[in-house]
Protein backbone atom coordinates (compact mmCIF):
# COMPACT_ATOMS: atom_id res chain seq x y z
CA UNK A 1 0.00 0.00 0.00
CA UNK A 2 2.96 2.09 0.82
CA UNK A 3 4.19 1.90 -2.50
CA UNK A 4 1.38 2.56 -4.47
CA UNK A 5 0.97 5.47 -2.33
CA UNK A 6 4.12 6.76 -3.53
CA UNK A 7 3.67 5.69 -7.21
CA UNK A 8 0.30 7.58 -6.98
CA UNK A 9 1.65 10.65 -5.26
CA UNK A 10 4.63 10.76 -8.59
CA UNK A 11 1.52 11.23 -10.66
CA UNK A 12 0.38 14.66 -12.09
CA UNK A 13 -2.60 15.36 -10.98
CA UNK A 14 -4.49 15.67 -13.29
CA UNK A 15 -3.63 12.67 -14.80
CA UNK A 16 -5.31 11.26 -10.80
CA UNK A 17 -8.45 13.49 -12.06
CA UNK A 18 -8.70 11.93 -15.32
CA UNK A 19 -8.73 8.43 -13.31
CA UNK A 20 -10.78 9.89 -11.08
CA UNK A 21 -13.55 10.49 -13.98
CA UNK A 22 -13.15 6.82 -15.30
CA UNK A 23 -13.59 5.34 -12.00
CA UNK A 24 -16.76 7.81 -11.43
CA UNK A 25 -18.62 7.00 -14.70
CA UNK A 26 -17.57 3.33 -14.37
CA UNK A 27 -19.83 3.17 -11.10
CA UNK A 28 -22.46 5.28 -12.60
CA UNK A 29 -23.03 3.21 -15.42
CA UNK A 30 -22.25 -0.22 -14.21
CA UNK A 31 -23.29 0.40 -10.18
CA UNK A 32 -25.62 2.97 -9.16
CA UNK A 33 -25.78 1.98 -5.71
CA UNK A 34 -21.85 2.53 -5.02
CA UNK A 35 -22.02 5.94 -7.26
CA UNK A 36 -24.42 7.24 -4.93
CA UNK A 37 -22.16 6.38 -1.82
CA UNK A 38 -19.14 8.03 -3.80
CA UNK A 39 -21.16 10.81 -4.08
CA UNK A 40 -20.39 11.81 -0.03
CA UNK A 41 -16.75 12.53 -1.98
CA UNK A 42 -18.52 15.10 -4.20
CA UNK A 43 -20.17 17.24 -1.30
CA UNK A 44 -16.76 16.83 0.89
CA UNK A 45 -15.06 18.28 -1.57
CA UNK A 46 -16.96 20.97 -2.91
CA UNK A 47 -17.99 22.10 0.68
CA UNK A 48 -14.47 22.59 1.56
CA UNK A 49 -13.68 24.50 -1.46
CA UNK A 50 -16.59 26.80 -0.68
CA UNK A 51 -15.66 26.78 3.01
CA UNK A 52 -12.31 27.94 2.69
CA UNK A 53 -12.39 30.45 -0.44
CA UNK A 54 -13.93 33.00 1.33
CA UNK A 55 -11.18 32.85 4.39
CA UNK A 56 -8.86 32.58 1.50
CA UNK A 57 -9.64 36.03 -0.40
CA UNK A 58 -9.88 38.32 2.59
CA UNK A 59 -6.54 37.48 4.03
CA UNK A 60 -5.01 37.03 0.94
CA UNK A 61 -7.00 40.79 -0.49
CA UNK A 62 -6.04 42.01 3.39
CA UNK A 63 -2.46 41.18 3.18
CA UNK A 64 -1.95 42.63 -0.34
CA UNK A 65 -3.62 46.52 0.37
CA UNK A 66 -1.65 46.36 3.92
CA UNK A 67 1.47 45.63 1.76
CA UNK A 68 0.58 48.55 -1.32
CA UNK A 69 2.90 50.81 -1.96
CA UNK A 70 2.21 54.13 -3.75
CA UNK A 71 2.73 54.00 -7.26
CA UNK A 72 2.97 50.04 -7.75
CA UNK A 73 0.80 48.80 -10.51
CA UNK A 74 -1.41 46.01 -10.59
CA UNK A 75 -2.75 46.45 -13.78
CA UNK A 76 -5.95 45.68 -12.54
CA UNK A 77 -7.90 48.58 -15.12
CA UNK A 78 -6.92 46.51 -17.90
CA UNK A 79 -8.07 43.12 -16.31
CA UNK A 80 -11.52 44.78 -15.86
CA UNK A 81 -11.15 45.77 -19.17
CA UNK A 82 -10.79 42.14 -20.17
CA UNK A 83 -14.04 41.06 -18.15
CA UNK A 84 -16.67 43.83 -19.30
CA UNK A 85 -15.37 43.11 -23.28
CA UNK A 86 -14.91 39.22 -22.86
CA UNK A 87 -18.85 39.22 -21.28
CA UNK A 88 -20.45 41.58 -24.58
CA UNK A 89 -18.18 39.94 -26.92
CA UNK A 90 -19.88 36.72 -25.53
CA UNK A 91 -23.49 38.08 -25.30
CA UNK A 92 -22.24 39.04 -28.95
CA UNK A 93 -21.28 35.75 -30.21
CA UNK A 94 -24.39 34.27 -28.48
CA UNK A 95 -26.96 36.86 -30.75
CA UNK A 96 -25.06 35.83 -33.85
CA UNK A 97 -25.29 32.18 -33.32
CA UNK A 98 -28.76 32.36 -32.75
CA UNK A 99 -29.11 33.86 -35.53
CA UNK A 100 -27.48 31.47 -37.93
CA UNK A 101 -29.12 28.42 -35.76
CA UNK A 102 -32.96 29.53 -34.56
CA UNK A 103 -34.26 27.34 -32.10
CA UNK A 104 -37.42 26.52 -30.50
CA UNK A 105 -38.49 25.61 -27.12
CA UNK A 106 -40.86 22.66 -25.73
CA UNK A 107 -41.84 24.88 -22.77
CA UNK A 108 -41.29 23.20 -19.11
CA UNK A 109 -43.11 23.89 -16.00
CA UNK A 110 -42.15 27.31 -14.21
CA UNK A 111 -38.79 26.48 -11.63
CA UNK A 112 -41.12 26.52 -8.16
CA UNK A 113 -40.93 29.58 -6.49
CA UNK A 114 -37.89 30.97 -7.81
CA UNK A 115 -38.77 34.99 -8.20
CA UNK A 116 -36.47 36.85 -10.69
CA UNK A 117 -35.36 40.42 -10.49
CA UNK A 118 -37.47 42.89 -11.96
CA UNK A 119 -35.04 44.72 -14.17
CA UNK A 120 -31.50 45.96 -14.42
CA UNK A 121 -31.96 48.67 -11.58
CA UNK A 122 -32.70 45.61 -8.91
CA UNK A 123 -29.42 43.77 -9.95
CA UNK A 124 -27.39 46.55 -9.67
CA UNK A 125 -28.75 47.43 -6.16
CA UNK A 126 -28.65 44.01 -4.74
CA UNK A 127 -24.72 43.98 -5.63
CA UNK A 128 -24.34 47.81 -3.87
CA UNK A 129 -26.19 45.84 -0.41
CA UNK A 130 -23.76 43.14 -0.69
CA UNK A 131 -20.61 45.66 -0.52
CA UNK A 132 -21.93 46.78 2.62
CA UNK A 133 -23.36 43.89 4.19
CA UNK A 134 -21.89 42.45 7.68
CA UNK A 135 -18.31 41.00 6.91
CA UNK A 136 -18.59 38.18 9.33
CA UNK A 137 -22.30 37.50 7.39
CA UNK A 138 -20.54 37.66 3.83
CA UNK A 139 -17.98 35.50 5.25
CA UNK A 140 -20.56 32.88 6.60
CA UNK A 141 -22.48 33.06 3.43
CA UNK A 142 -19.99 33.11 0.38
CA UNK A 143 -20.48 36.97 -0.53
CA UNK A 144 -17.52 37.59 -2.64
CA UNK A 145 -18.54 41.36 -3.33
CA UNK A 146 -18.74 42.17 0.65
CA UNK A 147 -15.84 40.01 1.13
CA UNK A 148 -13.54 42.29 -1.48
CA UNK A 149 -15.46 45.62 -0.06
CA UNK A 150 -14.68 45.03 3.73
CA UNK A 151 -11.12 43.14 2.91
CA UNK A 152 -9.68 46.42 1.13
CA UNK A 153 -11.05 48.91 3.89
CA UNK A 154 -9.08 46.47 6.63
CA UNK A 155 -6.09 46.43 4.03
CA UNK A 156 -6.24 50.65 4.21
CA UNK A 157 -6.87 50.78 7.74
CA UNK A 158 -3.15 48.35 8.35
CA UNK A 159 -1.01 50.25 6.09
CA UNK A 160 -0.29 52.56 8.87
CA UNK A 161 0.68 50.08 11.32
CA UNK A 162 4.01 48.29 12.53
CA UNK A 163 5.37 46.12 10.20
CA UNK A 164 5.34 43.16 12.20
CA UNK A 165 1.57 43.15 12.03
CA UNK A 166 1.76 43.51 8.51
CA UNK A 167 3.63 40.31 8.21
CA UNK A 168 1.26 38.55 10.54
CA UNK A 169 -1.27 38.92 8.66
CA UNK A 170 0.49 37.81 5.57
CA UNK A 171 1.81 34.49 7.15
CA UNK A 172 -1.54 34.04 7.91
CA UNK A 173 -2.90 34.28 4.44
CA UNK A 174 0.01 31.73 3.98
CA UNK A 175 -1.28 29.40 5.97
CA UNK A 176 -4.99 29.45 4.79
CA UNK A 177 -2.98 29.08 1.50
CA UNK A 178 -1.25 25.75 2.34
CA UNK A 179 -4.78 24.27 3.70
CA UNK A 180 -5.90 25.61 0.50
CA UNK A 181 -3.22 23.36 -1.50
CA UNK A 182 -4.26 20.46 0.77
CA UNK A 183 -7.75 20.80 -0.01
CA UNK A 184 -7.14 20.88 -3.99
CA UNK A 185 -5.42 17.59 -3.32
CA UNK A 186 -8.20 15.91 -3.19
CA UNK A 187 -9.53 16.62 -6.37
CA UNK A 188 -9.79 13.30 -7.72
CA UNK A 189 -11.83 11.92 -5.02
CA UNK A 190 -14.41 14.92 -5.08
CA UNK A 191 -14.65 14.72 -8.93
CA UNK A 192 -14.90 10.92 -8.71
CA UNK A 193 -17.77 11.69 -7.36
CA UNK A 194 -19.76 14.58 -8.86
CA UNK A 195 -19.56 12.75 -12.16
CA UNK A 196 -20.17 9.57 -10.45
CA UNK A 197 -23.35 11.40 -9.14
CA UNK A 198 -24.18 13.71 -11.94
CA UNK A 199 -24.66 10.27 -14.41
CA UNK A 200 -26.53 8.40 -12.39
CA UNK A 201 -29.09 11.05 -11.25
CA UNK A 202 -29.65 12.80 -14.79
CA UNK A 203 -28.45 10.27 -17.07
CA UNK A 204 -29.36 12.04 -21.07
CA UNK A 205 -32.81 11.36 -21.73
CA UNK A 206 -33.84 14.53 -20.42
CA UNK A 207 -31.29 16.45 -22.56
CA UNK A 208 -31.85 14.30 -26.22
CA UNK A 209 -35.40 16.73 -26.79
CA UNK A 210 -32.84 19.72 -26.12
CA UNK A 211 -29.97 18.47 -28.36
CA UNK A 212 -29.93 21.66 -30.68
CA UNK A 213 -30.12 24.30 -27.79
CA UNK A 214 -27.72 22.54 -26.19
CA UNK A 215 -25.58 22.37 -29.20
CA UNK A 216 -25.76 26.38 -29.68
CA UNK A 217 -25.48 26.98 -26.16
CA UNK A 218 -22.12 24.89 -26.14
CA UNK A 219 -20.47 25.70 -29.40
CA UNK A 220 -21.03 29.67 -28.59
CA UNK A 221 -19.11 28.54 -25.35
CA UNK A 222 -16.60 26.66 -27.14
CA UNK A 223 -16.10 29.56 -29.35
CA UNK A 224 -15.95 32.26 -26.91
CA UNK A 225 -12.94 29.82 -24.96
CA UNK A 226 -11.24 29.06 -27.98
CA UNK A 227 -11.57 31.93 -30.55
CA UNK A 228 -12.68 35.20 -28.85
CA UNK A 229 -10.78 34.92 -25.50
CA UNK A 230 -7.42 34.18 -27.40
CA UNK A 231 -7.71 36.89 -29.18
CA UNK A 232 -8.12 39.16 -26.25
CA UNK A 233 -4.98 38.01 -24.73
CA UNK A 234 -3.17 37.86 -28.10
CA UNK A 235 -3.90 42.09 -27.82
CA UNK A 236 -1.87 42.23 -25.25
CA UNK A 237 0.93 39.29 -25.48
CA UNK A 238 1.44 40.25 -29.29
CA UNK A 239 2.32 36.00 -29.43
CA UNK A 240 0.69 32.70 -29.37
CA UNK A 241 -2.14 32.53 -26.60
CA UNK A 242 -3.01 29.07 -27.00
CA UNK A 243 -0.39 27.72 -24.38
CA UNK A 244 -1.86 29.86 -22.13
CA UNK A 245 -5.55 29.20 -23.03
CA UNK A 246 -5.11 25.57 -22.98
CA UNK A 247 -3.06 25.27 -19.48
CA UNK A 248 -6.18 27.50 -17.68
CA UNK A 249 -8.57 25.32 -19.47
CA UNK A 250 -6.70 22.04 -18.11
CA UNK A 251 -6.11 23.17 -14.86
CA UNK A 252 -9.02 25.32 -13.69
CA UNK A 253 -11.71 24.65 -16.66
CA UNK A 254 -11.80 21.24 -15.36
CA UNK A 255 -12.67 21.50 -12.05
CA UNK A 256 -14.45 24.21 -12.08
CA UNK A 257 -17.05 22.07 -14.78
CA UNK A 258 -17.87 19.71 -12.14
CA UNK A 259 -17.83 21.54 -9.22
CA UNK A 260 -20.15 24.13 -10.97
CA UNK A 261 -19.26 26.67 -8.63
CA UNK A 262 -17.01 29.90 -9.49
CA UNK A 263 -16.62 30.61 -5.39
CA UNK A 264 -15.24 26.73 -5.27
CA UNK A 265 -12.97 27.67 -7.82
CA UNK A 266 -11.18 30.36 -6.80
CA UNK A 267 -8.86 28.50 -4.62
CA UNK A 268 -7.89 26.33 -7.84
CA UNK A 269 -7.35 29.71 -9.87
CA UNK A 270 -5.08 31.48 -7.05
CA UNK A 271 -3.18 28.20 -7.02
CA UNK A 272 -2.39 28.55 -10.57
CA UNK A 273 -2.29 32.13 -10.65
CA UNK A 274 0.90 31.82 -7.76
CA UNK A 275 2.49 28.47 -10.29
CA UNK A 276 2.40 30.99 -13.14
CA UNK A 277 4.14 33.79 -10.93
CA UNK A 278 1.68 36.43 -11.50
CA UNK A 279 1.52 39.43 -8.92
CA UNK A 280 -0.13 38.45 -5.57
CA UNK A 281 -1.00 42.40 -5.38
CA UNK A 282 -2.99 41.10 -8.95
CA UNK A 283 -4.50 38.05 -8.36
CA UNK A 284 -5.83 38.17 -4.86
CA UNK A 285 -8.37 41.37 -5.78
CA UNK A 286 -8.72 39.92 -10.01
CA UNK A 287 -9.63 36.14 -9.17
CA UNK A 288 -12.52 37.21 -6.56
CA UNK A 289 -13.60 40.06 -8.46
CA UNK A 290 -13.51 37.93 -11.76
CA UNK A 291 -15.70 34.93 -10.35
CA UNK A 292 -18.68 37.86 -9.76
CA UNK A 293 -18.39 40.03 -12.49
CA UNK A 294 -16.67 38.24 -15.32
CA UNK A 295 -19.40 36.01 -16.92
CA UNK A 296 -19.07 35.72 -20.00
CA UNK A 297 -20.43 32.07 -20.13
CA UNK A 298 -24.07 33.92 -18.23
CA UNK A 299 -23.86 36.18 -20.78
CA UNK A 300 -24.37 33.35 -23.46
CA UNK A 301 -27.09 31.27 -21.45
CA UNK A 302 -29.08 34.52 -21.20
CA UNK A 303 -28.73 36.04 -24.50
CA UNK A 304 -29.88 32.11 -26.33
CA UNK A 305 -32.65 31.33 -24.11
CA UNK A 306 -33.78 34.56 -24.83
CA UNK A 307 -33.60 34.28 -28.25
CA UNK A 308 -35.39 30.68 -28.16
CA UNK A 309 -37.87 32.29 -26.31
CA UNK A 310 -38.51 34.84 -28.75
CA UNK A 311 -38.48 32.26 -32.11
CA UNK A 312 -40.59 29.80 -30.20
CA UNK A 313 -43.38 33.07 -30.32
CA UNK A 314 -42.48 34.46 -33.70
CA UNK A 315 -41.42 37.47 -32.36
CA UNK A 316 -39.30 39.45 -35.09
CA UNK A 317 -35.66 40.76 -34.11
CA UNK A 318 -33.87 44.09 -35.81
CA UNK A 319 -30.28 44.34 -35.37
CA UNK A 320 -30.67 47.27 -32.69
CA UNK A 321 -32.68 45.64 -30.79
CA UNK A 322 -30.01 42.29 -30.41
CA UNK A 323 -27.28 45.01 -29.44
CA UNK A 324 -29.57 46.48 -26.98
CA UNK A 325 -30.26 42.69 -25.79
CA UNK A 326 -26.43 41.91 -25.92
CA UNK A 327 -25.78 45.01 -23.28
CA UNK A 328 -28.76 43.76 -21.32
CA UNK A 329 -27.09 40.38 -20.94
CA UNK A 330 -23.54 41.98 -20.12
CA UNK A 331 -24.31 44.09 -17.27
CA UNK A 332 -27.08 41.36 -16.02
CA UNK A 333 -24.58 38.82 -15.97
CA UNK A 334 -22.15 41.09 -14.17
CA UNK A 335 -24.64 41.20 -11.40
CA UNK A 336 -25.47 37.51 -11.86
CA UNK A 337 -24.21 36.31 -8.21
CA UNK A 338 -25.89 38.74 -6.83
CA UNK A 339 -29.02 36.75 -7.66
CA UNK A 340 -30.51 33.49 -6.21
CA UNK A 341 -30.50 31.39 -8.87
CA UNK A 342 -27.62 32.67 -11.26
CA UNK A 343 -27.95 33.19 -14.88
CA UNK A 344 -31.14 31.47 -15.55
CA UNK A 345 -33.75 33.54 -13.57
CA UNK A 346 -32.19 36.89 -15.58
CA UNK A 347 -33.68 35.42 -18.48
CA UNK A 348 -37.64 36.82 -17.54
CA UNK A 349 -35.46 40.53 -16.90
CA UNK A 350 -34.31 39.91 -20.99
CA UNK A 351 -37.29 38.64 -21.83
CA UNK A 352 -39.22 41.35 -20.58
CA UNK A 353 -37.74 43.67 -23.61
CA UNK A 354 -39.41 42.04 -25.99
CA UNK A 355 -42.74 42.09 -24.24
CA UNK A 356 -42.83 38.61 -23.36
CA UNK A 357 -45.09 38.15 -19.89
CA UNK A 358 -42.92 36.35 -16.86
CA UNK A 359 -45.11 33.17 -17.03
CA UNK A 360 -43.82 32.13 -20.08
CA UNK A 361 -40.50 33.98 -19.21
CA UNK A 362 -40.24 31.37 -16.19
CA UNK A 363 -41.23 28.21 -18.74
CA UNK A 364 -37.82 29.16 -20.22
CA UNK A 365 -35.88 29.08 -16.95
CA UNK A 366 -37.57 25.96 -16.65
CA UNK A 367 -36.10 24.62 -19.31
CA UNK A 368 -33.07 25.98 -18.36
CA UNK A 369 -32.98 24.10 -15.25
CA UNK A 370 -33.41 20.79 -17.24
CA UNK A 371 -30.30 21.03 -19.71
CA UNK A 372 -28.60 22.91 -16.63
CA UNK A 373 -26.51 19.35 -15.94
CA UNK A 374 -24.40 20.59 -18.69
CA UNK A 375 -24.95 24.04 -19.62
CA UNK A 376 -24.19 24.92 -16.34
CA UNK A 377 -21.17 23.38 -15.97
CA UNK A 378 -19.65 24.90 -19.03
CA UNK A 379 -20.65 27.78 -18.25
CA UNK A 380 -18.98 27.96 -15.13
CA UNK A 381 -15.74 25.88 -16.67
CA UNK A 382 -15.72 29.39 -19.11
CA UNK A 383 -16.09 31.95 -16.66
CA UNK A 384 -13.60 30.72 -14.09
CA UNK A 385 -10.92 29.66 -16.45
CA UNK A 386 -11.20 33.11 -18.13
CA UNK A 387 -10.88 34.63 -14.69
CA UNK A 388 -6.81 33.06 -14.51
CA UNK A 389 -6.48 33.61 -18.19
CA UNK A 390 -7.41 37.59 -18.32
CA UNK A 391 -5.49 38.03 -14.58
CA UNK A 392 -2.40 36.34 -16.36
CA UNK A 393 -2.42 37.68 -19.60
CA UNK A 394 -2.86 40.94 -18.06
CA UNK A 395 0.21 40.31 -15.63
CA UNK A 396 2.45 38.94 -18.01
CA UNK A 397 2.15 41.69 -20.84
CA UNK A 398 3.61 44.13 -18.19
CA UNK A 399 6.61 41.52 -16.44
CA UNK A 400 6.85 39.62 -18.99
CA UNK A 401 5.54 35.93 -20.56
CA UNK A 402 6.98 33.06 -18.30
CA UNK A 403 9.79 30.58 -20.48
CA UNK A 404 7.62 27.87 -20.69
CA UNK A 405 4.28 27.95 -19.39
CA UNK A 406 3.53 23.98 -19.97
CA UNK A 407 6.61 23.57 -17.33
CA UNK A 408 4.13 24.80 -14.68
CA UNK A 409 2.66 21.51 -12.68
CA UNK A 410 -0.03 21.24 -10.54
CA UNK A 411 0.94 21.03 -7.35
CA UNK A 412 1.36 17.36 -5.75
CA UNK A 413 1.67 16.22 -1.67
CA UNK A 414 4.92 16.22 -1.42
CA UNK A 415 5.19 19.99 -2.85
CA UNK A 416 2.22 21.69 -1.12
Amino acid sequence: MKAFLQKLNRMSLIKQIIIGLIIGIAAALFAPEVAVELSLLGVIFVGALKGIAPVLVFFLVVAAVSKHRAGQKTGMRHILFMYVLGTFLSAAVAVIASFTFPTVLHLAEAAGDAKPPEGIAEVLITVLKNVVDNPVHALMTGNYIGILGWAVLFGLALRGVADDTKEMVSHISEAVTKVVQWVIRLAPFGIMGLVAESIATNGIEALIGYAKLLGVLLGSMFFVALIVNPIIVFTYLKRNPYPLVFKCLRESGITAFFTRSSAANIPVNMDLAKRLGVNPDTYSISIPLGATINMGGAAITITIMTLAAVNTLHIQVDIATAILLSVIATIGACGASGVAGGSLLLIPLACSLFGINNDIAMQVVGVGFIIGVLQDSTETALNSSTDILFTAAADFSRNGYPEDINAVKMNVSRNA
